[in-house]
């Protein structure tokens, strides 16, 4: 008896590697598929994360990572004790403050919206034209933008003229900065958005729309006691993601409306790794601060997870 007993634990060892094998052999090519998505983050994501090492060195490149001098957490208490730094971190934490309360929301009006258009052709148009700024560079964006609403003949001044109003100087302006950011990342982000959201609403039950049809309920009636619900779990990790990403706003949007005249307001943290970075050959201090936003975005994400949690939702992990 105690023989047997003692060979049962191998015996299942053997048979569950060997069912291990058998089922990654029949998914074989579904792991194939997933292999160029894991070498990207394992090389773009997870390799240079060695690289934090610098934000704890007086880091020279002709010295390299191993002969740097060691500082601690020298450029931490810089970045803290900095008196630029709250401004940098406020603009940042305002723009996405905006972007959580004007831009998240549009994606999910223009799926509902999507999804009420009973004509496929005005349905794929309306889409093709929502779909088509995401494929343009915020370059282009930003350029079409600054042909609109420059003074110099601008359409938008222009039409104010026209109006009887004066010319505001949109570009320059302080006050103009931040809607404008707000309005390119709707223009250009917004169609791509619903993309989510009309797939989580094509697998909501056309049982259920039959039924409140047959109770008397109408379409606003049906959207919210019906897809609104059935696809709560998609926004709420959709916003779980979204919190994460409280300090990554995008370098090049920002750096491209940034001017001497709205710096004020406009420098956030990515333009300021940039300039430090980059042009002023701080790559510790830099690294300091790249660090200190990636960790506000993990810790923001654990909590708005555990708190998606607490409301009965399944969060992301």
């Amino acid at each position: 008896m105690e023989e047997t007993a003692a060979v049962r634990p191998q015996e299942v060892s053997v048979r569950s590697t060997s069912e291990l094998r058998k089922r990654l052999w029949r998914n074989r090519w579904i792991y194939v598929m997933l292999l160029p998505g894991i070498l990207y983050f394992l090389i773009f994501k997870y390799i240079p994360m060695f690289g934090l090492v610098i934000s704890f060195q007086d880091y020279k490149p002709f010295k390299g990572i191993t002969g740097s001098e060691w500082v601690g957490f020298a450029h931490f208490e810089r970045l803290f004790t900095h008196p630029d730094f709250w401004k940098i971190l406020s603009n940042t934490l305002i723009l996405f403050g905006l972007n959580l309360l004007f831009y998240f929301p549009v994606p999910i009006v223009l799926a509902l919206m999507l999804n009420e258009v009973r004509s496929a052709f005005f349905k794929r148009l309306f889409q093709t034209l929502v779909y088509l700024p995401h494929f343009m560079s915020w370059v282009i964006i930003v350029s079409i933008s600054y042909v609109m609403l420059t003074m110099d003949g601008g359409i938008i001044n222009e039409l104010l003229v026209k109006l009887g109003f004066s010319k505001i100087n949109f570009l320059l302006s302080p006050e103009w900065f931040r809607p404008t950011y707000i309005l390119q990342v709707i223009w250009r982000e917004a169609g791509w958005g619903t993309i989510i959201y009309l797939a989580a609403i094509a697998s909501i039950d056309p049982g259920l729309y039959e039924a409140a049809r047959m109770d008397g309920a109408g379409r606003l009636r049906q959207i919210w006691h019906i897809t609104l619900p059935a696809i709560r779990s998609v926004i709420i990790v959709l916003l779980i993601l979204k919190i994460g990403d409280v300090l990554e706003l995008g370098f090049e949007h920002v750096y491209l409306l940034l001017n001497s005249m709205n710096r004020n307001v406009a420098e956030i943290i990515d333009t300021y790794v940039y300039t430090t970075g980059l042009r002023q050959m701080q790559f510790s201090y830099s690294a300091a601060v790249g660090f200190f936003k990636s960790a506000v975005g993990l810790v923001l994400v654990m909590l708005a997870n555990r708190l998606a949690k607490k409301f009965g939702e399944e969060g992301i992990y």
